[in-house]
């Protein structure tokens, strides 16, 4: 038996066998006994500019040997890191906005929820405490983001997490009106919203939903915090970020994964300049940060990835990745094994099986097909590749889960 308890995993079953990956180049990855395997999911939504980057891996071992690390808590900053905020900066949707390092995306979420209701304590609403999600929502695990999920098996056997956090439908603007109609606008401190559903099963939003939520968030002086933990860094199609393809302005924007391209961890919440306005006008201490925060060798790793994403325009890569995933998995919904299949905004897809029970057998069906996937939501396949796969690679990526699902 292992000493490894993994993530999300029933271990009983991972006890009989795990699935080693020993290496990964572009869009492929090669298990411990030498097989090679589409990369479906690009790790976990993350391999943005594909596996094997030695220059990313270049740049962190200078970096770690000059300064590892330093803390960013007080005045100290490592200098790599304080370039890397002015860089992100630059292409944050919103200008002028502050960048505060996280070590991933689930702390981002905890970082923003807790950063929603002090900034309302701060200009003189303290009563504005409850954080609302949407149902379908992964806002990662910790404490936050699991009582904002609206994914109820994730929640399940931890009690009451956070007493302040209520759930509206997915794709119902209409929804979030009523709730704030019943809990008044002078209760609720911010609202988040993930412009693409990820791990509760790739769903699109409905038209103009994003801007109506958007538009009641104004409306009623509520934060709208957009989580782009997933669809950050090129991954909406086109945009560094869907916040700057929809032009949602957002109050405060979470993002992980793509920042370092999942080479080493990191996390970055951008916070909109009134946001900052009263914790940068002196006096005025916000007592949270993480350890690992702005670590810079994630930072020379996240420098190295964004100069990949530039030079090799991976961003209009993505965006032909957008319309590659739709072209080539869509008619697997002729399947009958295939209830639907959710694609055309951005670079992912969902493959929603008909048999939601299916899906976890049919990870390893398509690992015998020469496919790494991974289930999401309730019986979809996730898709969702490296920007550097090709067209090519795309089509038989469809082929494989066709033969696959028989």
């Amino acid at each position: 038996m292992g000493s490894l308890w993994h993530g999300f995993a029933d271990m009983g079953a991972v006890e009989k066998g795990a699935f080693v990956v020993a290496r990964g180049e572009g869009a492929y990855i090669w298990d411990d006994a030498g097989n090679k395997y589409l990369d479906g999911t690009a790790g976990l939504w993350f391999a943005n500019v594909g596996h094997g980057r030695r220059e990313i891996g270049d740049a962190v071992a200078e970096q770690l040997a000059t300064v590892a690390h330093y803390s960013n808590f007080g005045d100290f900053v490592p200098a790599i890191t304080a370039t890397l905020a002015e860089r992100l900066a630059e292409i944050a949707p919103v200008p002028g906005s502050k960048i505060f390092f996280t070590s991933g995306g689930s702390d981002s979420i905890d970082t923003a929820a807790k950063l929603a209701r002090r900034y309302w304590g701060e200009v003189g609403k303290p009563s504005k405490r409850i954080i609302v999600g949407r149902q379908k929502a992964y806002h990662g695990m910790h404490v936050a983001g699991t009582a904002l999920a609206g994914i109820p098996p994730n929640r399940e056997g931890y009690g009451e997490l956070m007493a302040d956090a209520r759930t509206v439908e997915w794709d119902n603007a209409k929804s979030l009106l009523s709730l704030i109609e019943e809990l008044g606008a002078d209760n609720i401190a911010a609202f988040f919203a993930e412009p693409v559903i990820g791990a509760g099963g790739i769903y699109l939003p409905p038209e103009g939903y994003l801007a109506e939520v958007r538009a009641i968030c104004r409306d009623h002086d509520i934060l709208f915090v957009v989580d782009e933990v997933v669809t950050g860094f090129g991954r909406i199609g086109g945009s560094w970020f869907a916040s700057t393809r929809f032009d949602l302005q957002p109050d405060l924007m979470t993002t992980a994964k793509g920042l370092t391209s999942g080479y080493v961890p990191m996390g970055a919440v951008f916070i909109a300049p009134h946001i900052a306005e009263p914790f940068f006008a002196g006096g005025v201490w916000w007592r949270h940060g993480y350890t690992y925060g702005g670590h810079a060798g994630a930072a020379a790793a996240a420098m190295a990835n964004l100069d990949i994403m530039e030079r090799e325009n991976l961003l209009d890569e993505s965006k032909r990745l957008e319309g590659s995933l739709h072209k080539h998995l869509s008619p697997l919904a002729d399947h009958p094994r295939v209830q639907e299949v959710r694609s055309g905004l951005g670079a992912v897809a969902a493959v929603q099986l008909a048999d939601p029970a299916e899906a976890l057998p049919f990870v390893k069906t398509l690992r015998q097909h020469g496919v790494s996937g991974r289930a999401a939501g309730v019986g979809a396949m996730q898709f969702s590749p490296s920007f550097v796969i090709t067209d090519e690679q795309v089509a038989e990526l469809a082929e494989r889960v066709l033969a696959a699902l028989g």
